[in-house]
């Protein structure tokens, strides 16, 4: 089976036929080589977590309520999922997102910030925090974090780093919260996934937003960066 078999595979298995993924992030090339795309989802079962959208300013995006009454707890569902810095493009599933923007104005690099961090405390569940950095000074590194809980002791973190080589145009790395619905949650496992990332923008929104469960899925961004790492656009797909 070839990349591009693996990918479709991916995307068809991974996403299309698994109804909770849960929050998901991706960043790859565009098809014709001349620009990058994060791509950053949520999904969410309960009415706490599906009260919320996407909303966006330049390069930062974050989740915000569709009804402030409504909020029960907003410690981890309301975040900036992305920031960036000169040369740097951030995503993440959580407000580490903020401990990563932070440490690089420090000076301290992307790995390092994650150590101070652990898997979010919702048990039973404990929800992997997922990160990625796209690093155009010099040239371009895509850096991905999974922070997720020890097998045997759940109050401890394992700290998971990966570093691909970047990918084909039309192809991203991508990873999730989780490997499909259950009770607990089956938090992710091995390597970041391999997935297209066909078209324009607006193409990608719709394939990703199509394949998503459509009971669990609350919003999906797509931004795209052009090749000195500056924003060119955001695009956003709101459930509600």
């Amino acid at each position: 089976m070839d990349a591009a078999q693996i990918a479709e595979k991916t995307f068809e298995n991974h996403l299309k036929k698994n109804s909770y993924p849960g929050r998901g992030l991706i960043v790859g090339r565009a098809d014709d080589g001349s620009h990058w795309f994060i791509v950053y989802f949520i999904m969410g079962r309960s009415s706490n977590s599906r009260n919320r959208r996407f909303a966006a300013d330049g390069d930062r995006l974050w989740t915000e309520p569709l009804d402030a009454r409504k909020v029960e707890d907003p410690s981890l569902i309301m975040y900036d999922a992305m920031l960036a810095l000169p040369g740097v493009q951030i995503v993440s599933n959580g407000d580490q997102t903020i401990t990563i923007y932070n440490a690089l104005r420090e000076g301290i690099d992307f790995r390092t910030a994650l150590n101070t961090r652990d898997r979010e405390p919702d048990a039973p569940n404990f929800t992997p925090r997922i990160s990625a950095m796209l690093d155009f000074r010099g040239k371009e590194t895509i850096h991905l974090s999974v922070l997720k809980a020890n097998l045997f002791d759940n109050s401890e973190t394992d700290r998971i780093s990966f570093n691909p080589a970047s990918p084909p145009p039309g192809y991203g790395y991508g990873l999730t919260t989780y490997m499909g619905d259950g009770s607990p949650l089956p938090s992710f496992a091995g390597d970041p996934l391999l997935l297209p990332l066909k078209g324009s923008p607006k193409e990608i929104i719709d394939a990703y937003w199509s394949a998503l469960n459509s009971d669990n899925r609350v919003a999906l961004a797509v931004k795209r960066i052009k090749s000195d790492g500056t924003l060119a656009e955001v695009l956003i797909q709101n459930a509600g």
